[in-house]
């Protein structure tokens, strides 16, 4: 069982949620993940490879926020470091977990676009949630 640091706890027992936690919540939710991960994992590196990968559901979670919020890799890997909220949404625990710096945002996302999949998982992403009735609008 992961425990929990004080800080985590601190913010567990806020009284409000922001705008973004609700979105963000929300959109875990909503996006199929799964399904995603399948269409980039055989581009994936390995482990073993050099250096250890991050986990890919992290690195798709913080592209596609870098997408909603407009982001630029450094302003991403700050995002990271500086909001609680976007942490949890990209399943980071800052005690346990290392955080992508801004070359490894860079490299993934280069290798999303180098095999054509940024199109193909905006496309399935939009389609999904059209079939449930939902729009995204950024």
């Amino acid at each position: 069982m992961k425990t929990l640091s004080f800080a985590s706890l601190a913010y567990d027992n806020k009284k409000k949620k922001t705008k973004r936690e609700r979105f963000l919540e929300e959109m875990d939710k909503v996006i199929p993940w799964c399904e995603l991960i399948e269409e980039i994992k055989k581009y994936y590196p390995k482990a073993g490879n050099g250096r250890q990968p991050m986990p890919l559901k992290r690195m798709l979670k913080i592209y596609f926020m870098q997408q909603w919020y407009k982001l630029s890799d450094p302003a991403m890997e700050d995002a990271l470091y500086d909001s609680e909220s976007i942490r949890r949404f990209a399943e980071i625990d800052m005690e346990t977990d290392v955080i992508p710096d801004e070359t490894t945002i860079l490299h993934f996302r280069h290798l999303l676009e180098k095999h054509d999949l940024t199109r193909k998982i905006f496309a399935q992403t939009n389609q999904y949630l059209s079939d449930k009735g939902l729009l995204l609008i950024i």
